[in-house]
């Protein structure tokens, strides 16, 4: 079983307001909701940092144009035995 550890945290009343209806309506705790968004936020970090990291290593190192001319190809082979009916 994982440990978990209580927390406090402030809003503004509407924004509780708007977490209750949601959490509410998903039949969810309210642990559960701010996990689940905490998680959500954390996730997406994650997958930007990571975009990040790959546009950059392209851009220092972009494909050639003979990479560009080999994938083409393949693609037109490969698209060649697909019936496309």
């Amino acid at each position: 079983m994982r440990k978990t550890a209580k927390i406090a945290i402030s809003l503004p009343e509407e924004v509780l307001a708007a977490v209750e209806r949601e959490r509410m309506g998903r039949g969810e705790s309210r642990s559960q909701f701010f996990r689940r968004a905490a998680e959500a936020l954390l996730r997406r970090q994650r997958e930007q940092e990571m975009a990040d990291v790959y546009l950059r290593a392209y851009q220092r190192l972009p494909e050639t144009e003979e990479e560009v001319e080999a994938a083409r190809r393949a693609a037109s082979n490969i698209l060649a035995e697909e019936p496309w009916e």
